[in-house]
């Protein structure tokens, strides 16, 4: 059976760090295209690979069957819009889109036009969220009650670009936002309801750098917390149930892995150092170590090529990557109007 022929549309950090080298990690994946102005950036890194000037002439070719929009995110719904009536199958990066409106229209139009749509939830194969989703699966926490994940970062200067531009889709919300809720909704299912405070704390930011969220699923609270101003970050994850509690520090190392040349497959890829490692205290107070899953960010990929060739099960329904948006709308409108958002 032939590769399956893909072609990307962007080239910056998520194009050139995640997205290219996980495609190329996939014997059933051939990238053909990249749309993107830098082409020598292109020529260096990928050999061989056509670089063409705009999405359109990326759309026209025939013997593209996937494109994977790794534009700037307010960017993605007229790309994947695009895409879905030219009858390609699509990738969308994280965020989906910048409304649950766009979201349902690009999920109806995969519909009908019998295509597949599917979102870049990487962090869903994060090592310590492998890990973390596996105890709880085991009941080595029991019935959890308190779930706090924090993704926090030391960036006291602006960065520049459109992350940090007040456009639609663009702030810390629906950048690691889009992750962390993402994580909690796999976990737990949709809240009940969230509290949110979202602001901007670094001189002259124009768009959220700070959030802090506050799931309600009943008696079970899910805290979702990123800013920029954190120069030692405590736990990435802390967790309590009625069985125990899991507290695991530092972050996933597949993107530093990536960013350093390190590919899947390589020694050390997806590896947590044991220092590291989380830790269990059993309702006992009884302590130990839980040794860090590996980390497979290109499952994802490898889903993608087994659902377009053997129609294997899509590893991340866009339906999921909508009510993420859901639970970002009601954050927004809570931070707004400094009340609790229900969740319909």
């Amino acid at each position: 059976m032939p590769k399956t022929t893909v072609g990307l549309v962007g080239y910056g950090l998520g194009g050139s760090v995640f997205h290219a080298p996980l495609i190329s990690a996939i014997p059933e994946l051939r990238l053909a295209t990249v749309v993107t102005s830098r082409r020598e950036r292109v020529a260096q890194d990928l050999p061989g690979v056509h670089v063409a000037a705009t999405v359109a002439e990326l759309l026209s070719d025939p013997a593209i069957d996937l494109v994977v929009v790794a534009s700037p995110s307010p960017t993605h719904f007229e790309i994947a819009r695009a895409a879905l009536h030219a009858g390609k199958h699509v990738v969308v990066d994280k965020p989906f889109a910048t409304s649950v409106m766009e979201a349902n229209e690009l999920i109806a139009l995969a519909e009908a036009k019998s295509r597949s749509i599917s979102v870049f939830q990487n962090r869903r194969w994060d090592n310590d969220f492998l890990t973390l989703r596996k105890c709880i699966a085991e009941g080595l926490l029991g019935n959890v009650y308190h779930y706090e994940a924090h993704f926090d970062r030391f960036r006291p200067q602006l960065k520049g670009g459109w992350r940090e531009e007040p456009i639609k889709g663009a702030g810390l919300l629906f950048d690691l936002g889009s992750h962390l809720i993402d994580q909690a909704l796999q976990l737990f299912g949709m809240p009940r309801a969230v509290f949110a405070d979202v602001t901007s704390q670094r001189d002259a930011a124009m768009t959220g750098d700070y959030f802090h969220l506050i799931l309600d699923y009943g008696p079970r609270r899910a805290i979702l917390h990123a800013a920029n101003l954190v120069r030692e970050p405590g736990p990435h994850f802390l967790i309590h149930g009625d069985a125990g509690s899991f507290l695991k520090y530092g972050m996933d190392s597949q993107e530093d892995a990536l960013k350093a040349g390190v590919r899947p497959g390589q020694p050390g890829f997806g590896d947590d150092a044991s220092a590291s490692y989380g830790q269990l205290t059993a309702a006992d107070g009884a302590r130990r170590t839980i040794p860090t899953l590996r980390g497979a960010y290109q499952e994802y990929y490898a889903g993608i090529a087994a659902l377009l060739r053997y129609g294997a099960p899509i590893p991340v329904n866009a339906a999921d990557s909508r009510d993420g948006l859901i639970v970002i709308e009601a954050a927004t409108r809570s931070a707004v109007e400094r009340r609790t958002v229900a969740i319909v």
